[in-house]
């Protein structure tokens, strides 16, 4: 197995703070730099918070020049960033949960939630997923939140021979059990390493759990989270072997 590097952003958003946000990103993405990140994964709309009441408002094109810095930032530091926001795809007035993904060579790539919690199709619309990604020799899928309760969307991410499952959530203490089971199951289960960024805290009204986690291929647990805050959930995989470490983030330099 290549070396690899990835992280969980496990991150408190501010509610409907775009400009705020993308400034706590770029913490995030420095950070990441720092420790040597290939790949860091925020949690479910991490750039506007879970507020579904604003998201139409908040919607965004993919390309839009807002991003700009963001995706200037990934590539000058070299590390790929997954980020969440609400999106409008062209010729199309639904509203989308996204992530985003800002390549460390400039790329950008899309990947709409595919299926919505109870409740969220009051503002958003089904999205259609997205490809895989390439960080260095390993292939990756990502996942939004209820994406994963599907168990044929881990399946089918293992039939295209992904070595990382890679979801940004929002998981509250109540669901915090049962969720990791599924995704420590599908570690095991499809022998691929499993990776979970929740909310650092408070958003929509959900008080999240934190404790981002990420699993490796046979389902152990690498690294987690203790809590809640900004943290950096870091994992690091030499010649099969898996280390991991948590960062905290400040949210000013």
């Amino acid at each position: 197995m290549s070396t690899l590097t990835i992280a969980a952003a496990q991150t408190l958003s501010i509610a409907g703070d775009l400009s705020g946000n993308i400034a706590r990103h770029q913490r995030f993405f420095e950070t990441a730099a720092e420790q040597g990140v290939e790949l860091l994964v925020f949690p479910e709309l991490s750039l506007t918070g879970y507020e579904g009441r604003v998201a139409a408002a908040l919607a965004i094109d993919p390309q839009d020049a807002v991003l700009q810095p963001l995706r200037v930032l990934a590539r000058e530091l070299g590390v790929t960033a997954v980020v969440g926001m609400p999106i409008r795809l062209e010729h199309s007035a639904s509203v989308l949960i996204g992530a985003l993904v800002l390549g460390a060579d400039g790329s950008l790539g899309v990947y709409s939630k595919q299926h919505l919690h109870s409740g969220e199709e009051a503002v958003f619309a089904p999205g259609f997923g997205g490809a895989t990604l390439n960080i260095g020799q390993e292939t990756v899928a990502l996942a939004v939140c209820a994406d994963f309760s599907h168990a044929s969307h881990a399946a089918t991410a293992a039939a295209r021979g992904v070595g990382l499952y890679a979801a940004g959530v929002l998981i509250s203490e109540k669901g915090y059990a049962a969720d990791t089971a599924i995704l420590q199951g599908y570690a095991r289960q499809h022998e691929m390493a499993v990776l979970m960024a929740n909310h650092g805290g408070l958003t929509g009204g959900w008080q999240s759990a934190g404790r981002s986690s990420i699993w490796s291929e046979d389902g152990s647990l690498i690294v987690a989270a203790s809590g809640t805050g900004d943290l950096l959930v870091v994992a690091q995989r030499n010649d099969g072997v898996w280390q991991g470490r948590v960062v905290p983030v400040t949210s000013t330099p």
